[in-house]
């Protein structure tokens, strides 16, 4: 018990800590996209610091490359890298599926197909739990043949309050029913920040919302007598952005005198390319090099030889060769984008974690089970699944790249 004051699919359980039979322990997994590890203290958030106080926090959630949002979501949910999932983006190309993923394409978002790993609902469900979502990525695609056993489709317009009563409405559930895991999605401080940056009085506004769902959130959860964990996180942070001259890559030169030979999907800070011919990889390599070789914030990079710790060498869904910028720099087609005529403060993110400090995020967890007050060092997002996992007394499916030891410490 904490203190502080749609559409269904259908389908015995192991049990909690220890494989004890009793009782059933809960997780309700919250994600605010976009939320910036500093917000908390640089906006002085009530119900996050009760939080900190009450439960166990990370000083910085280091996100998996990409920083982006499509990515970094479904990785949370997978216990995988990007780079093995292969969710690689927030756009890009399938050679298999000979077929582009993006966004805003609802037909290649629930398509099952561009999906690897084992989403943690149907994990569990493979476990006789059920489970719930209230927006997350890849929940709308039947994965493995299967969605959540309740959950609805993405749609901005669904009021914040509706969703959390939706939550509380399913821990209400009769115990057959009710779901192990829920998940909840907000998309607003991401949004406020994109468009304003993380110093303005928009993106304060936004965050003070935020921190008005938590505590929404919380006392529903404190009216329901359930042992239930409580997770918020965040997919990546937000780096300030002006389009200046100096800021900005174009590339649409270096895609048109290589257009017979490769394909450029253009991220913003990352660009995949893909080849038409295995033949041309060193000459389409050679060539981009060259080209910005008086750029010394831009990497090119063949996918093999990638960095050790982006873990994203191998799938086909990466691009064969990959052009990298460091912060804060963007990539554009050309000057006539919108992007490179804003005259205002902007956010992004997508930049190597590990070397820009702004893509960290946020991890809170809160519940009978967890320390209170207890600060653990910055970990990878990964980690999030088999503690989860651990919380819900099931053992971990093969081949994910989180490590049940890293949040062990958070256990009492």
């Amino acid at each position: 018990m904490l203190v502080f004051s749609c559409k269904t699919t259908k389908k015995n359980s192991t049990e909690e800590i220890g494989h004890s039979s009793k009782p059933k322990n809960y997780v309700l997994l919250i994600s605010f996209d976009g939320f910036r590890n500093d917000y908390v203290t640089k906006f002085d958030l009530p119900n996050f610091k009760k939080l900190m106080k009450q439960g166990s926090y990370c000083e910085g959630l280091i996100s998996s490359f990409p920083s982006k949002t499509f990515p970094n979501h479904y990785s949370i949910i997978t216990g995988m890298y990007p780079g093995n999932h292969g969710i690689v983006d927030n756009k890009f190309f399938s050679k298999t599926l000979q077929s582009q993923y993006s966004i805003p394409n609802r037909k290649a978002v629930e398509n099952a197909a561009y999906y690897g790993g084992t989403p943690l609902w149907q994990w569990l469900q493979k476990n006789g739990m059920k489970t719930a979502s209230y927006f997350w990525v890849g929940s709308e695609a039947p994965i493995h043949g299967e969605h959540p056993t309740y959950y609805y489709p993405f749609d901005s317009n669904t009021p914040y309050e509706k969703r959390i009563e939706q939550v509380i409405r399913w821990f209400k559930m009769p115990d057959e029913d009710r779901p192990r895991l829920v998940t909840l999605y907000f998309e607003f401080v991401d949004t406020v920040g994109h468009h304003t940056g993380t110093n303005s009085s928009e993106i304060k506004e936004a965050t003070l919302e935020a921190d008005r769902l938590v505590g929404l959130i919380i006392e529903g959860i404190n009216k329901i007598d359930l042992p239930i964990t409580v997770i918020i996180t965040s997919d990546h942070g937000m780096i300030d952005m002006k389009s200046l001259p100096s800021r900005l890559v174009f590339l649409e030169t270096i895609e048109k005198r290589l257009a017979n030979k490769a394909s450029f999907i253009n991220n913003g800070m990352h660009c995949q390319v893909y080849l038409k011919e295995d033949a041309d990889k060193e000459a389409v390599y050679q060539e981009i090099k060259k080209y910005f070789v008086k750029k010394p914030f831009v990497s090119v990079y063949k996918k093999e030889e990638t960095p050790e710790h982006w873990h994203y060498n191998k799938h086909e869904n990466i691009g064969d060769i990959l052009i990298i910028t460091d912060a804060p720099y963007y990539m554009l087609k050309n000057k006539k984008d919108a992007v490179a005529k804003r005259k205002y403060t902007w956010g992004t993110h997508g930049y190597d974690p590990y070397v820009t400090p702004e893509m960290a995020s946020i991890f809170f967890a809160v519940g009978k089970n967890i320390k209170s007050n207890y600060k653990i060092p910055p970990f990878e997002n990964v980690n999030i699944y088999p503690f989860i996992t651990r919380l819900l007394g099931v053992d971990n499916p093969p081949n994910i790249d989180g490590k049940t030891e890293i949040l062990a410490p958070i256990l009492k």
